[in-house]
């Protein structure tokens, strides 16, 4: 299982076109119910948004395959404010938020 902690932050006049973007994919997630993947996505009150991934295998993550994660990742760079940094993570504890893990 790998696991991925995304956290960027937006311009202010990018943050609302960001969450569309984001809102897009998570409604091709429901279309599609790939197996293998749990995705959550939070935007903070100052335009930070912080994405967490688990993919189940090792390999390219069911996101790839999406056409509304490409367009979600075309122009990323310039919604930025601060660049994406994504990082591996452990979880330390888990209460209900992320299921059996």
């Amino acid at each position: 299982m790998r696991r991925t902690v995304i956290r960027y932050k937006t311009t202010p006049e990018m943050t609302e076109k960001n969450a569309e973007l984001v809102a897009n994919v998570f409604a091709a997630l429901k279309a599609v119910q790939p197996e293998g993947l749990r995705y959550l996505s939070l935007r903070l009150e100052d335009d930070t948004f912080i994405h967490f991934v688990e993919t189940a295998a090792e390999g390219a993550s069911p996101l790839q395959g999406l056409p509304a994660f490409a367009a979600f990742q075309n122009g990323i760079r310039e919604r930025c404010a601060e660049p994406p940094l994504a990082k591996g993570a452990t979880v330390i504890g888990n209460y209900r938020m992320l299921g059996d893990t």
